[in-house]
């Protein structure tokens, strides 16, 4: 942990994903307030996020934007995806507001996406 914490690669994904999360987290808002459900909301959000986050990434934080990755991001975010929904689900059950939802998720869909993108996209 120690190493990850000195890793400059790490602190970039970390600024990177700070502007990622809030261009997806404000799509999501903007989809929730429009009215759409969540499920529509969360997957416009990611389909939308994650072009924006492919170039983002993959330029400043992996160096690269080869675009035959393109279809291993996508299987992250579609992972990523895939959790949220079934958290959402949860969080709508107990009745917790889908915007608080949607910002609980925030971190360990961070933590998620950093680890299947280091070491499955972009291979390191």
């Amino acid at each position: 942990m120690k190493r990850l914490l000195l890793d400059r690669q790490f602190h970039r994904f970390i600024v990177v994903g700070i502007l990622n999360t809030i261009v997806g987290y404000s799509l999501f808002a903007f989809f929730i307030y429009v009215g759409l459900h969540y499920v529509l909301a969360s997957l416009f959000a990611t389909v939308l996020g994650v072009l924006f986050n492919f170039h983002s990434i993959g330029k400043l934080v992996f160096g690269t934007h080869d675009y035959h990755l393109i279809i291993r991001f996508f299987s992250v975010y579609g992972i990523t995806y895939i959790l949220s929904i079934i958290f959402l689900f949860f969080f709508d059950k107990l009745g917790i507001d889908m915007y608080l939802a949607g910002f609980l998720l925030l971190a360990p869909m961070a933590v998620i996406s950093f680890l299947l993108n280091k070491f499955y996209v972009f291979g390191e």
